[in-house]
């Protein structure tokens, strides 16, 4: 087995996300020689959450797998996508009974690929936990693998770096999500893990983490409860690229960022 490629793409936030990912990602995927791409989709409808036609305009890019967070359920609808659409999937560690799931594996010429997601608990809302959902999952897939990658989406930053070591050795590649800033810390851990603290944003850079900068300020001069709305200048992607070999081990990990 060659080399795979592995293009993991930010949060997408709102109709900049969306347009700047659809209008460029072909041509990445043919520039960069991508052979997957993994999305984080939980801000993709107006900043909260996505749709089922979003979704399929997602899938329809070339996305192999969508992932999500907190957000995926600002849509009251979105329970039942999650349902139908199987590579669309939510934080494993959400209470049993939840819609969706929390992992897909799927097919790639041969090789058998397994994303995972999970949520963060520190600065976060009360879920189980993380880590030991990372072992109840990674016992059920673990020698059906041949390639295993987790987006670990969290606000806080020591929590994703323990998780990163947790899993050393055990996945080809962990990316973390939710802060919306890309981190300069891509490395391939000591055993042959691929990671970064955050993979960043896809969205507009003329805001605050994709939302406009008036209510952002507003919020944070007034301390009142402020709607926020998806920002449009300054449309960027971030996302980390990973190749993993035929061991499932990170051979190389590489940081990027897509202009307009």
């Amino acid at each position: 087995m060659k080399n795979i490629r592995v293009l993991a793409v930010g949060d997408i936030v709102g109709r900049a996300g969306r347009h700047i990912y659809l209008d460029k990602i072909m041509g990445m995927k043919d520039r960069l020689r991508i052979d997957i791409i993994i999305v984080n989709g939980e801000n993709a409808a107006g900043g909260y959450s996505l749709t089922q036609e979003i979704a399929h305009d997602i899938f329809k890019s070339g996305a192999s797998v969508i992932t999500s967070g907190n957000h995926i359920w600002d849509n009251r609808d979105i329970a039942s996508v999650l349902d139908r659409e199987q590579a669309l999937i939510r934080p494993a560690n959400y209470p049993p009974g939840s819609p969706g799931n929390g992992y897909h594996t799927f097919m790639y010429k041969g090789t058998t690929i397994t994303v995972m997601n999970l949520l963060g608990r520190a600065l976060m809302e009360a879920v189980d936990c993380p880590f030991r959902a990372f072992d109840e999952i990674y016992e059920k897939i673990k020698d059906e693998s041949d390639i295993i990658i987790l987006d670990f989406h969290a606000e806080s930053t020591s929590e994703k770096r323990a998780m990163g070591w947790y899993v050393d050795g055990k996945i080809s590649a962990i990316f973390g999500t939710h802060t919306h800033v890309q981190t300069a810390d891509e490395e391939i851990l000591p055993q042959g893990t691929g990671y970064i603290t955050d993979a960043g944003m896809t969205g507009s850079f003329d805001s605050v983490i994709g939302m406009r900068k008036e209510e952002s300020l507003e919020r944070f001069l007034t301390q009142r409860r402020v709607r926020f709305e998806p920002a449009k200048k300054d449309p960027r992607i971030n996302g980390i690229l990973f190749d993993i070999n035929d061991e499932g081990k990170t051979v190389n990990v590489e940081r990027i960022i897509e202009r307009a």
